[in-house]
């Protein structure tokens, strides 16, 4: 490090649309496909870091998935004399360099230098959109196409979903909704939140479809998930909101920690799958982050400048 040269680590929220993408995490070498990440870092090499800026992911997405507010940790390494970035700048000039319309920087914070985007998050929040009254896929708006789950049921059992859903809350090993390829080392987690409502219909769907289309919303707050776990906790509830399954069934799923079983295969589409949020202690999410100058203050971190 060149002497008076300051590294000065951010917590950065980001967004964005996962069609085209291979997933969140970067893509390296000669390969076609990319990542959010590439991108991203792709614009940090515009701020001329002394040291080559890397995205720590808080929560890796699979390709098709998408982001409300995913969040990372990187430093910037500004040369000697020059002060680190002020947050609101450093939002406006990873904006700035993005070549991709469906990634956005929402804001930034100054953080620790021990602070670390995935293992200091206390709280993820995934929310799974479904779309039923679609026999046909050219029935769905080709606006909601990539968006939702588009079942061909004309209604749900809703009321038993919720009751299959009270069965995941809790701490539980959650083997049997673990897919494969898991990095994790322990299969136990607690589910905090588990909520299928009905939702609003979005002002691109037309009001002659509102009245064969119904729209629905599952949430799940964990402090951290398995690989899939979301997908396949929804396909299970669907099965149930089909009548394909019973809430009972679901317990006994859950407590038999087997992921090979007849009905645990079941993986929900990718592209309805939405990571909603992701919480640290004392800060709080993009929408709650600058609320609380308190708070920041008490963890060491430092908020937009207004």
């Amino acid at each position: 490090m060149g002497s008076g040269a300051v590294r000065a680590r951010y917590l950065v929220y980001f967004q964005y649309l996962g069609t085209d993408f291979n997933g969140v995490a970067a893509v390296r070498g000669a390969q076609r496909a990319v990542g959010v990440q590439n991108y991203l870092e792709e614009a940090a090499a515009k701020l001329k870091s002394v040291v080559p800026v890397k995205f720590v992911i808080s929560s890796r997405t699979d390709a098709g998935v998408h982001a409300l507010s995913n969040a990372a940790h990187l430093d910037v390494q500004r040369h000697s004399g020059q002060p680190p970035f002020p947050p609101e700048v450093l939002t406006e000039a990873l904006n700035s360099h993005l070549r991709h319309p469906d990634i956005r920087v929402l804001q930034a914070f100054r953080v620790p230098s021990d602070f670390h985007a995935r293992y200091s998050a206390t709280s993820r929040t995934y929310l799974y959109r479904l779309a039923t009254g679609c026999t046909r896929p050219d029935q769905l708006s080709v606006f909601e196409r990539d968006r939702c789950w588009a079942l061909r049921a004309d209604r749900l059992e809703v009321a038993a979903m919720q009751e299959a859903a009270q069965h995941l809350l809790g701490t539980h090993d959650f083997s049997a909704f673990q897919s494969a390829g898991s990095p994790s080392t322990s299969s136990v987690r607690t589910l905090r939140r588990a909520s299928v409502s009905s939702a609003a219909a979005g002002p691109w769907v037309l009001p002659q479809e509102c009245r064969r289309l119904r729209f629905w919303s599952l949430e799940f707050e964990s402090q951290s998930f398995l690989y899939r776990q979301v997908r396949r906790m929804t396909a299970i509830l669907v099965a149930v909101g089909l009548g394909a399954l019973t809430p009972t069934q679901v317990k006994m799923i859950l407590e038999s920690r087997d992921p090979l079983g007849r009905h645990q295969t079941r993986v929900a589409p990718a592209h309805g799958l939405f990571l909603k949020s992701v919480l640290y202690g004392g800060l709080g999410d993009f929408g709650l982050a600058s609320g609380d100058p308190k708070a920041l203050a008490s963890r060491g971190l430092r908020g937009p400048l207004h």
